[in-house]
């Protein structure tokens, strides 16, 4: 199952109807797919993340729209979609000292999970899911 670096950006967004189509219409009009997106909410604004799977950086684009923005490198992990593969991994991040500090994902019908990480030790977390996880 394929493990990679992909990029995530954060950013603060009004709690106004249109403000998430907006955002996400500048990685559509770069062609940038976007892989993964979270969001929090609290009154009047927001937290939304987006992951996206691109070589190039985009925050200029977004900090050129007027967005505060967080470039950070995350991990995407492709299991399987069965009971305890993210138990397995979790647990084998966690034996290693390896602190998840944010984690969002989806199923596909396709029998895989895509897990995305944002981690206390991004390199050895790669070393540990290619080789332990039997990850490639």
């Amino acid at each position: 199952m394929p493990v990679k670096l992909i990029k995530q950006y954060t950013v603060f967004l009004p709690n106004v109807p249109g403000a998430l189509s907006k955002f996400v219409e500048l990685f559509t009009n770069e062609g940038v797919n976007i892989v993964g997106i979270a969001s929090e909410i609290r009154d009047d604004s927001g937290i939304v993340r987006i992951a996206v799977d691109a070589e190039r950086k985009v925050s200029h684009l977004l900090t050129g729209a007027g967005f505060t923005t967080i470039e950070t490198q995350m991990i995407s992990v492709e299991l399987k979609d069965k009971p305890g593969e993210l138990l397995r991994m979790t647990r084998m991040l966690s034996e290693h000292n390896i602190n998840i500090t944010t984690v969002y994902g989806t199923a596909d019908s396709g029998g895989t999970d895509r897990v995305l990480l944002n981690v206390s030790d991004l390199d050895k977390a790669l070393e540990l899911l290619k080789h332990e996880m039997g990850v490639k």
